[in-house]
């Protein structure tokens, strides 16, 4: 498993569609930009097929702290984005789990 950065999915789409790799920058910077203004705000954001990123607040709850031997503290409630994956996604995922699962030994 390997990390995709920014920098290495520009690279990528700038080679598949022959564009140049700034306008791919600015393309890719607006979206994340326009994302994360509209989750700021509390809106919900779907797109079919590849899932769907929403604003849920997490609940206070109660933590321990390994550096004071345990101790309790209590964890605030906070905002939090959750991304749920879309059908088509899913699918897709499960065939590559599927593909790269060790076949069992008779």
């Amino acid at each position: 498993m390997t990390t995709i950065t920014k920098k290495k999915l520009i690279q990528v789409i700038s080679q598949n569609r022959g564009v140049h790799p700034n306008d791919v920058r600015n393309v890719i910077q607006s979206f994340l930009d326009i994302m994360t203004d509209y989750l700021s705000k509390g809106d919900r954001l779907e797109f079919r097929d590849f899932g769907v990123f929403e604003v849920v607040e997490r609940k206070q709850k109660i933590g321990r702290n390994p550096k004071n031997a345990g101790v309790p503290i209590v964890i605030p409630a906070r905002l939090a984005v959750k991304f749920t994956s879309g059908k088509k996604m899913r699918k897709l995922i499960e065939k590559g789990r599927e593909k790269s699962a060790p076949s069992p030994k008779m």
